[in-house]
């Protein structure tokens, strides 16, 4: 990683996250319970979020199946830019846990953190280019208000050189997330390292 963030109450620290719902126990899991955790992540087994899920295993796989296909689907969208819009909603949303997550994995992909730092600090005024100030002011309105949504929004994107697959997959990845953050906000908590807070 990076340089730490800290920044209006968001980090790209590694975070953990705590259910408020009794989890799966896997002594006493079902074999459909088992198989879709080692299907769905390396490490579902030990995290709360995927032992939550467990208890509804079809959901959890289709869960797994749609977030997979969004977010790391090859060709449209870069997928830098699939985790710069799925920080943004989240940062929006105010879900610390996610937007640690996916700021990672732009710095990751991107190599480089500029453009995490302006979208904690203020989503409003963020991107380093004019390409990801549009996907950033777009993804806002998304989450903000989906219903007001009109051409003009989507031709915004198309001046930046966005054609149809990358608005497709830019619109999957900010719906993917109004969903993903409400779940972690509804279910637990972000869980930051020992002595540490989000400032």
């Amino acid at each position: 990683m990076s340089e730490l963030i800290d920044s209006h109450g968001f980090t790209n620290q590694v975070l953990g996250w705590k259910a408020w719902l009794p989890t799966v126990d896997l002594n006493t899991a079902s074999a459909e319970q088992v198989a879709v955790l080692e299907e769905s992540h390396p490490q579902a087994k030990t995290s709360d979020y995927y032992l939550t899920l467990a208890h509804h295993p079809d959901i959890l796989r289709q869960r797994s199946l749609a977030f997979n296909a969004i977010m790391y689907a090859p060709g449209g969208l870069s997928r830098a830019e699939r985790e710069l819009a799925s920080t943004v909603v989240s940062r929006i949303n105010r879900c610390v846990y996610c937007a640690s997550v996916h700021a990672q994995r732009f710095e990751q992909l991107a190599k480089r953190n500029d453009v995490i730092k302006e979208v904690f600090a203020d989503p409003a005024t963020a991107g380093t280019t004019s390409r990801e100030k549009a996907i950033v002011q777009f993804a806002i309105d998304l989450t903000r208000e989906p219903a007001s949504l009109n051409a003009t929004h989507i031709q915004a994107l198309r001046e930046q050189g966005l054609d149809d697959a990358h608005v497709l997959d830019l619109i999957h990845a900010i719906a993917i997330f109004a969903w993903a953050n409400r779940l972690m906000l509804n279910l637990g908590k972000p869980v930051f390292p020992e002595g540490q807070s989000a400032s």
